[in-house]
């Protein structure tokens, strides 16, 4: 996608290591980092300069290859996994690619191993921006089919949450996909934006990246969502997710189960856009069995933004020995799910469903 009428990837091989954009850092600055070493790449996921369960595996990938490129020995590549899978314990994307990356270079003469994790990271990379926009092509057709029933000559509303775009991916996106897909293809959309605290990927990322791209937008507080939803105003909620049972329960960044409360009460159309990678097949109860972090106060208790000087500053907003509590995400029931988007079609979210576009999964 664009920045500046420039096609960007989120993560490419660079001479000395790994580039990123650093995520930390939009929306005001551009700034590009190289990942020389795992410390670096650990870093990078830990700290969210880099986020997103699609960005996370492929930035994980590429860690896996910086190290074996210092070391391919099979003792450095378990040292490496051990680091990388403990830095974000909730998106299953994460310990999938460190599998798929060892499960590559087992079995290789530690001489050919580098280069092949080069070439098996990039796979990766390019695998998900294939399967974004197969997610976005299925999509398309969703909002196609809400789009006939609606007047002539009103746009198609949609609210987001966080940051499910093509920066949370390596291009396109998951819950923005079949937004682009509708925009390229001529569809009158408008996208509400949520601001997404404490972070504030929807308001920073979001927004940037939509702007970014020309589609209609408009950002608004968390608790907007509702009352936009009472007063007709939206006509479906997309949301990515960082990990979905294989029961169809969807686990997103914190206040996504609110949005589909609300949504489910006012006869909005609920859907989580996700490739199929993000699927932990192992569990049945999001809601019992999907671990959710729980990050640093700071992150509740201050926020950064640009001074009217144009200098980027952080702020407290809480009171000095205010405890705070910051759980990065929730679980929504499949049962408040209306469809789940995945690169290879749209089902309903249970196991069923799934079933049904992934039999290999399910035999």
């Amino acid at each position: 996608m664009n920045i500046d009428g420039k096609a960007y990837r989120t993560i490419w091989r660079a001479e000395d290591g790994v580039q990123i954009i650093d995520q930390t850092r939009l929306p005001h600055e551009l700034v590009i980092v190289t990942l020389r070493d795992i410390d670096d790449v650990a870093r990078a996921i830990r700290d969210m300069q880099v986020r997103g369960a699609p960005l996370i595996g492929g930035t994980a990938a590429y860690g896996m290859a910086v190290a074996a490129a210092v070391d391919p020995s099979d003792g450095a590549l378990a040292e490496a996994h051990e680091i990388l899978v403990k830095t974000r314990p909730t998106a299953v994307n994460l310990a999938w690619a460190l599998q798929e990356m060892r499960d590559r270079l087992a079995p290789l003469p530690e001489d050919s191993r580098a280069e092949v994790a080069w070439r098996h990271a990039a796979t990766i990379c390019d695998d998900d921006v294939v399967s974004c926009r197969s997610i976005g092509e299925y999509g398309l057709a969703v909002l196609r089919d809400i789009v006939a029933k609606k007047p002539t000559g009103e746009p198609l509303n949609i609210l987001t949450h966080c940051n499910a775009g093509w920066l949370a991916t390596i291009d396109w996106g998951t819950a923005t996909a079949p937004i682009y897909a509708a925009h390229e293809a001529g569809l009158d959309v408008h996208v509400w934006v949520d601001e997404t605290r404490p972070r504030n990927q929807g308001a920073s990322l979001t927004a940037f990246e939509l702007g970014q791209h020309g589609v209609p937008h408009t950002v608004i507080v968390d608790n907007v969502g509702g009352h936009l939803m009472q007063h007709g105003q939206v006509d479906a909620v997309i949301v990515g997710s960082d990990r979905t049972t294989g029961g169809g329960d969807v686990a997103n960044k914190i206040g996504t189960y609110l949005k589909a409360l609300a949504a489910r009460d006012n006869g909005v159309p609920f859907y989580a856009a996700l490739p199929s990678t993000t699927i932990d097949w192992t569990l049945s109860d999001g809601v019992a069995e999907i671990p959710i972090e729980q990050r640093d106060d700071e992150e509740v208790a201050c926020i950064h933004g640009r001074a009217s000087d144009g200098s980027i500053s952080r702020v407290r907003v809480v009171p000095d020995g205010s405890p705070v509590a910051n759980y990065a995400f929730d679980v929504t029931p499949a049962r408040l799910v209306d469809g789940l988007i995945t690169e290879r079609g749209v089902c309903e979210a249970s196991s069923v469903g799934l079933g049904v576009l992934y039999p290999e999964r399910v035999a």
